[in-house]
């Protein structure tokens, strides 16, 4: 079975230039490399295929002598030899020899433009540009977005190659422990402090923590981008909380207290005025969410009250409260 063709491979025309088979294979090495495929052996398959097509398309000797003779390329002397001043006869379905493609120059430095597929670690002549930020999501609490938290998160990042110091080769070999790219893909572990007062769409930046630079530039960061999960007992508006109270009728009435639980786990009381309506709400100045980057200012806690009803009186009971009702009627009139 004839071998697949190199320009497909890559994913290029036959008249592509030196830029689009560049590019090309930069797009597919950084999809298929094994370090971003751990255990994918088809991934690793594709990946030598990969590198054995732009090995040829990128060298402008071995290219011009594909183009000629397609899979037997390798043998183009024995055949120019055997059909003197011409190449063309022994292309069978590719096309003669191309002249002035702008080729990539004699031996095309693999390391310059491998170098570049994972951030550009060693190839100096390109421009430094700053890698990309990355974002992640993140859920936190509401006793987190109140208290402040951590998360540890893995990343898979890539650094510099320890081994060729990001030159992706060594004694002009490819290097071994980076496959040539100058990068290696590790998992790193962070932890990250959430601060007080986050909030849904709240990012948390790490410094340097996002993809490689380019060409010498400077890492991006990693953001943490937050949403904080509903809570069962408070509505959170902005930095202000809203809770419902349970109030006893008889307190509700005459007055008291009913205690609120905090989300810190501890409990306020609750002033209850005389005559408290059903619903009414009772605002709790800085007993809100922390702003964030201020922590010590804080929203205000309001509390909806919520009479509850007495259930199975007693015969005393309900002659009490049909007294009530008499007296009230009265007053009335």
């Amino acid at each position: 079975m004839a071998g697949k063709d190199f320009y497909e491979i890559i994913g290029v025309k036959r008249s592509a230039s030196e830029k689009e088979i560049k590019q090309a294979y930069r797009r597919l090495a950084r999809k298929h490399h094994p370090d971003v495929n751990p255990g994918d052996k088809s991934a690793e398959e594709r990946f030598k295929e990969i590198n054995n097509a732009f090995e040829v398309l990128s060298d402008p000797e071995k290219r011009k002598k594909y183009d000629q003779f397609g899979e037997n390329w390798q043998h183009a002397n024995q055949m120019s030899d055997a059909w003197p001043g011409t190449g063309a006869r022994g292309g069978g379905n590719h096309r003669g020899a191309r002249t002035g493609f702008g080729g990539f120059g004699a031996g095309v430095d693999l390391d310059d433009l491998v170098g570049g597929i994972f951030g550009g670690l060693g190839g100096g002549r390109s421009r430094p540009r700053r890698g990309k930020d990355v974002e992640q999501p993140t859920e936190i609490t509401l006793e987190e977005a109140s208290q402040g938290s951590t998360r540890v998160v893995q990343l898979q990042k890539e650094e510099t190659c320890s081994v060729c110091r990001g030159a992706g080769n060594i004694g002009g070999a490819a290097c071994a422990t980076c496959r040539g790219l100058g990068v290696q893909v590790k998992t790193k572990r962070l932890e990250v402090k959430i601060p007080e007062g986050a909030r849904d769409g709240s990012r948390v930046r790490v410094a340097g923590e996002g993809q490689t630079g380019f060409g010498g530039g400077h890492n991006g960061d990693l953001l943490l981008v937050i949403s904080v999960r509903p809570h069962d007992r408070f509505e959170r508006k902005e930095d202000d909380l809203h809770v419902d109270v349970s109030v006893p009728l008889v307190i509700a009435i005459l007055g008291g207290e009913a205690q609120i639980t905090t989300l810190r786990g501890g409990a306020i009381a609750l002033k209850i005025p005389p005559e408290t309506q059903n619903g009414q709400v009772i605002r709790l100045a800085g007993l809100g969410m922390p702003k964030i980057g201020s922590p010590t200012t804080k929203g205000d806690l309001y509390a909806r009250v919520k009479v509850v009803l007495p259930t199975r009186l007693t015969e005393q009971q309900k002659r009490l409260v049909e007294e009530l009702k008499a007296a009230l009627a009265a007053a009335s009139v």
